[in-house]
């Protein structure tokens, strides 16, 4: 190659090139691997042991790639007008989930819009100013609430400069106060309780309520967040007490230079009002009412109206608050169905990924390969039992979640294969939705392919490799954590 001309690098394809590539490899898939079925029993699982080959039902791989993805939003029958298998007559596609997403993405749009959000982050860090120490429990709670509620990712790139300021200007370096924000909402979303996009989405796809496994996932919540908090104020203070010891140190005079001089300390994302906390209380509540509704009273033998809610009912909740928060945001009427519309957008790739990976799952039930392949996994597992499943499960999700960093798209390909899995092990479905959340959340802490991840690098100054070498300790914490609890999940369960 001739010197100075730009060497080709190679890029990690997206999501959607990925989803494509698996719609014709699943296609090609049901010319070559045999067709059978399952019998069902009275909720539609497959029976252990019913197994049976059935005629062949191979695809078309270019109607395949093309209708996949419209099929996977309706999901009722293909092209050829095949019937799928599970649940015929019902509406086996994504379409309720995929709007879903959209209504999230405008309620979380509406409620950026007001300024709440980051004015009671700035207001959080000026009453810290001088306890600088306590900001990383604080802060790195608050960011952890943010993931487990509605998986706060992108929505923390703008706090990196006013918290890389103050940090430095305390004593501590980019790398510290980087981890601060990118592990806080990161070890949230690991213990997701309530996400929408993670667990609500897998445990839809998963016939599991959102209540199911809720204690599992606040367990790793609390202690893999006290377990950050530990990881990053060690080498915080260590930093403070010797700046030599920071693994940025080589930028040190540089990012002072771009964030303390002439530091605005946070003013730009306003005061901390008394309607922003009435807004912040709306936002929240609008989860509380959420998981209210999904959890079955009646089944738990409680005294409680159940409400018997699914998608519809919970996209209406979050359409009801959205429109409320604005309202009280003073929103004017334009401004607020633009921020509305606009929030949908942003969300609107992972609404398509949904229905492109859903489409895989289509293809399968039409060419009557799905039973195949779990009659082949059942066949590999049978011998595990219900822990050895569950752990293998979740090492299996690690690989998985780079290949598929999408956490909705893995949760739609997935589920429909893994939690009928689980029955043939004696898991309860809604610990598979677990494994798949936290290896998921996990991986996506360091996979290179988040814009979140090199976003905030980037930010902070910090390069990927030293990413790794800081963070990998807690990377094996938290995957023992996670590990423990879903093995716990499966005698308790």
């Amino acid at each position: 190659m001739a010197e100075g001309s730009k060497k080709r690098q190679f890029t990690f394809p997206t999501a959607f090139t990925i989803l494509f590539i698996l719609l014709i490899l699943i296609a090609l898939a049901t010319w070559l691997i045999p067709a059978g079925a399952y019998q069902l029993d009275e909720s539609g699982a497959p029976i252990p042991g019913t197994y049976q080959q059935m005629p062949s039902n191979p695809q078309k791989l270019l109607v395949s790639a093309l209708m996949g993805p419209i099929n996977g939003m309706y999901g009722i029958e293909d092209a050829t007008g095949n019937v799928n298998v599970w649940n015929s007559g019902e509406l086996f596609g994504a379409i309720d989930v995929a709007l879903f997403v959209l209504i999230i993405g405008g309620f979380l749009g509406v409620t950026m819009k007001t300024g709440a959000i980051n004015a009671g982050i700035a207001w959080v860090v000026a009453k810290l100013k001088g306890k600088e120490k306590w900001m990383f429990p604080v802060l790195m709670t608050i960011f952890a609430i943010g993931g487990t509620s509605y998986g706060m990712a992108e929505e923390t790139l703008a706090f990196y400069a006013l918290i890389i300021t103050v940090m430095l200007a305390a004593g501590y370096d980019g790398l510290a106060a980087g981890a601060l924000i990118l592990l806080g909402a990161g070890i949230g979303v690991i213990g997701s309780t309530v996400n929408p996009f993670a667990t609500g989405i897998a445990s839809g796809f998963a016939n599991a309520t959102i209540s199911e496994g809720l204690v599992g996932r606040v367990a790793i919540l609390v202690i893999g967040t006290a377990l950050g908090i530990l990881f990053v104020m060690r080498y915080a203070e260590k930093v403070k007490k010797d700046p030599s010891k920071s693994l940025i140190y080589t930028a040190k005079a540089e990012n002072e230079a771009q964030f303390l001089a002439g530091s605005s300390g946070g003013e730009e994302f306003g005061k901390f009002t008394g309607r922003h906390k009435f807004i912040l209380v709306l936002f929240f509540l609008a989860f509380a009412v959420m998981v209210y509704g999904v959890i079955p009273w009646e089944d738990l033998g409680l005294p409680i109206p159940t409400w018997w809610w699914w998608f519809p009912e919970m996209a209406a909740n979050f359409l009801l608050f959205g429109i409320v928060i604005g309202i009280v945001g003073r929103l004017k009427e334009k401004v607020l169905v633009d921020t509305f519309v606009d929030g949908a957008r942003d969300m609107l790739g992972v609404a398509l990924i949904i229905g492109v990976a859903r489409g895989i799952t289509v293809i399968m039930n039409n060419g009557l390969i799905t039973d195949t392949v779990l009659y082949w996994a059942e066949q590999a597992v049978s011998g595990l039992g219900g822990v050895g499943f569950i752990l293998v499960t979740y090492l299996l999700y690690l690989p998985l979640s780079f290949l598929i960093p999408s956490s909705s798209g893995l949760a739609t390909v997935s589920m429909p294969i893994m939690a009928p899995l689980s029955d043939f092990a004696g898991v309860p479905s809604y610990l598979v939705v677990t494994a798949y959340q936290t290896a998921n959340g996990l991986v996506n802490l360091v996979t290179p392919t988040s814009a979140v991840v090199m976003g905030g690098l980037a930010i902070a100054r910090v390069g990927y490799g030293t990413w790794w070498r800081f963070v990998w300790p807690l990377l094996l914490l938290l995957m023992v954590l996670s590990m423990v609890v879903l093995a716990v999940g499966v005698y308790i369960g």
